[in-house]
């Protein structure tokens, strides 16, 4: 008998706003077609005054509660996966546990940027298996547009704000049910931080800072780091890529997404694609993808999943589902 995690219940929350990019057009040096072309983008949604990532998080855990059949009672912990906190301290973990009303258990953020989801997947799936928690709420938000240099063609057509979560619980793997977390896999390294990092924080300049990328060197490591990083997973549960049923990608670009899966050996209908409405919204995109597909009926009982992410630091990672 062992303990395992499946994730229960999935939800999302996107902003109202929709900036087109025909919208950045009339601000920056750019235009749909460029865009378009480069990144697959078409829009982005961005939070208004006052909507903080606390406000997006707490949307989508509710929605993963409802969908688990859940109230924040039967949740023990909430991680939160940001870059982009409410305040530097306290987490935005403690502050959605307090809009949910939910006065035991605890609460904590992870940052490990686009990799947030999951870095944060695989440490509720090690909490459950080791019996420290029996359900964790673990959600991916972002407000990254506050972080963003909008002068900045480079980098300001890229990203867009959202968050997504899902429901870890624990279950007797002797129930005859097959679905788990299969395994997950995190990796970074701190040499490749300057070609996607912010120029500033609390603790050096006092100051937010904005977003700064190298967009070719992050291409070439994302790419090559994806790609190895799924087949490390697959290798670890004894699998090809022939046995997944979908692949849930961090939304970064929809050349990266192409050339990912084509060194998977993967059909594009295989993919599950957001980026075009969403852009990249960080820790939030594989939440609000893998959301989606299973709320309009693509992912099913019994297949193969597998979600894979790269981010600043250099941090990449990659977690195997049987759903």
């Amino acid at each position: 008998m062992a303990i395992v995690s499946r994730i229960i219940g999935t939800g999302s929350h996107l902003p109202e706003k929709i900036i087109t990019n025909d919208e950045l057009s009339k601000k920056v040096d750019t235009s749909d077609e460029w865009i378009t072309e480069r990144t697959g983008i078409r829009e982005r949604r961005v939070v208004k005054d006052g909507e903080t990532t606390s406000i997006l998080a707490l949307q989508a855990a509710e929605n993963a509660l409802e969908a688990a059949n859940i109230t924040p009672a039967d949740i023990d912990v909430i991680i939160v996966a940001t870059t982009t906190p409410d305040n530097t301290f306290p987490s935005t973990a403690t502050k959605v546990q307090a809009m949910l009303g939910m006065h035991h258990g605890y609460g904590f953020d992870i940052q490990a940027v686009c990799s947030g989801f999951i870095y944060a997947l695989s440490v509720a799936d090690g909490m459950i298996r080791s019996g420290q928690a029996n359900r964790v709420l673990v959600i991916g938000a972002e407000v990254i547009s506050r972080i963003l240099d909008w002068t900045d063609r480079s980098t300001c057509v890229l990203f867009g704000d959202g968050a997504g979560a899902v429901v870890l619980a624990g279950f007797d793997d002797s129930d005859g049910d097959t679905s788990r977390v299969l395994s997950t896999h995190l990796h970074s390294d701190g040499r490749l931080r300057e070609i996607l990092h912010v120029d500033g924080g609390p603790g050096s300049t006092g100051t937010i800072g904005h977003l700064r990328m190298l967009g070719r060197e992050v291409f070439r490591h994302a790419v090559n780091n994806l790609a190895a990083v799924a087949e490390e997973a697959l290798a670890a549960n004894n699998l090809t890529s022939s046995d997944i049923d979908w692949l849930v990608p961090h939304q970064a670009n929809k050349r990266i997404l192409d050339g990912t899966a084509k060194k998977l050996g993967l059909n594009d209908d295989q993919v599950v694609i957001t980026v075009d409405r969403h852009a990249n919204t960080s820790a939030a995109s594989i939440p609000l993808a893998l959301d989606e597909a299973v709320r309009d009926g693509r992912i099913e009982k019994g297949q193969i999943i597998l979600m894979e992410a790269m981010g600043g630091g250099l941090t990449w990672g990659s977690a195997l589902l049987r759903w």
